[in-house]
């Protein structure tokens, strides 16, 4: 798969940088100022608002300001998921690449698609791995923020000549239909951090089974998940002493009020995450400080709080090995491989489909 396979037309709406020395950057969502993006955003917050307890969907975290505030959470002492999944694939990027291999005849460029690439700074150690062993790889991230993506894209593009890069500001099953759909050579599907604990379960096991349903024989998935460990630990992880993570939350407030013209008081409330080892999640919340009233007029209602009255904005799942082999099974998957740290804290898995 060459960049150039990437190229759209312009009439699709797809914006491109045709440079051969720079990545393609294409654009399948939908603008923040439109209004299908407005509709969307609207309609998910009515829903969520209107349920008892209250919830916000965690997709809409991730906004640029959003992008930023999680990249500082990953820097931060207590979050201690980054610096065990990188010291993770520091050690053991060679084996996770081995399914990849040199471009032979008409079957293209080897792929490596990434899920949420975010500053992929993780992911360097993969392709620097990959590079490596096959002389040439395209690189296509996936994520929903166009800033993060456009700045990660050009740094590796200056890092590692060559790395053939096609970025999609998409979401996840839109990138991975239209990058399964062109791309040739083998294909090396990465699902790095914590991100799929943000499902549920069979949240999880949908997503899961939706990409293994786009891989053929020779693509495998490298999955990253967070295990199952002590309180104090977690809740650290997920309310720091700087507040980031506070400010992550309350910045969908912000959010909020920016797209819907809501009129949220983001002082009048407070971050809250809470581990609850019976259903094997840690849970962040937003806790109004009093009663009072917020009106969001995109989305067409008034929402009252109560003081004490909680949010549920986001679930992050900490797995056990039981957990996995069940999303494992119920998404058509084999494991291939496994690493972890030595303390068991996270696990990178290499998974291909059954049969």
């Amino acid at each position: 798969m060459s960049v150039s396979a990437f190229h759209e037309a312009p009439s699709q709406g797809l914006l491109i940088d045709s440079s051969p020395s720079l990545p393609n950057i294409m654009h399948l969502l939908e603008p923040r100022n439109s209004r299908e993006h407005v509709e969307a955003f609207a309609a998910a917050v009515r829903a969520g608002l209107s349920r008892e307890p209250k919830t916000l969907p965690f997709e809409y975290f991730y906004d640029d300001e959003g992008s930023r505030l999680f990249e500082a959470i990953c820097k931060l002492p207590e979050y201690y998921v980054t610096r065990t999944e990188d010291a993770i694939l520091r050690r053991h990027a060679p084996d996770m690449v081995k399914c990849l291999r040199r471009a032979d005849g008409p079957l293209g460029e080897p792929t490596l698609v990434e899920l949420g690439s975010g500053s992929a700074v993780k992911t360097r150690r993969l392709l620097a791995a990959a590079l490596k062993r096959c002389g040439r790889l395209d690189y296509v991230p996936i994520d929903v923020s166009a800033s993060a993506l456009e700045e990660s894209a050009g740094q590796l593009a200056r890092k590692f000549p060559g790395l053939g890069i096609t970025g999609y500001v998409a979401d996840y099953r839109r990138g991975l239909e239209r990058i399964m759909a062109t791309a040739a050579g083998p294909r090396l599907i990465v699902f790095l951090g914590s991100s799929l604990g943000n499902y549920t379960m069979e949240g999880a096991s949908d997503l899961l089974s939706m990409i293994g349903g786009l891989m053929g024989e020779s693509d495998r998935l490298l999955l990253g998940t967070d295990m199952a460990k002590d309180a104090p630990l977690l809740e650290a992880a997920y309310d720091d002493s700087m507040g980031v993570t506070a400010a992550f939350n309350l910045n969908l407030l912000h959010r909020m009020n920016r797209e819907l013209a809501a009129d949220f008081r983001p002082d009048g409330f407070r971050h809250r995450a809470v581990y609850r080892p019976d259903r094997g999640r840690v849970e962040m919340h937003l806790v109004s400080l009093r009663d009072q009233s917020v009106q969001i007029p995109a989305a067409r209602i008034a929402v009252r709080f109560r003081e004490g009255e909680t949010i549920h904005t986001e679930s992050s799942h900490k797995y056990t090995l039981g957990m996995l082999a069940e999303l494992r099974g119920a998404a058509g998957f084999v494991e291939e491989s496994a690493w972890t740290d030595h303390r068991g804290w996270f696990r990178l898995q290499l998974w291909r489909r059954a049969g």
